[in-house]
């Protein structure tokens, strides 16, 4: 699991070959969610100030997102993307 990016206790990372659409993971504490970098539809849960801060994150990356999704479904290094600050 490439680690992309880590803020605010929140780690977020993409699965090499993982399914489609398009999505990442984020962890906080025991909570799991995957978000589809299109549309922002999220599986899972997670305390609200965590997905607050999560989707606030993929808005402002959302095209950095789609990159590295390419680069793990051809089994690429992945970039790290800024946190949020």
């Amino acid at each position: 699991m490439p680690e992309i990016c880590r803020f605010l206790g929140i780690v977020i990372f993409m699965v090499y070959d993982d399914h489609n659409p398009a999505h990442f993971h984020a962890v906080y504490g025991s909570y799991e969610i995957a978000v589809e970098i299109d549309g922002g539809i999220v599986t899972g849960r997670f305390p609200r100030r965590a997905l607050t801060a999560v989707l606030e994150w993929h808005l402002l990356h959302r095209d950095e997102l789609l990159e590295d999704w390419e680069l793990a479904r051809r089994h690429e290094p992945l970039n790290s993307i800024a946190p949020l600050e």
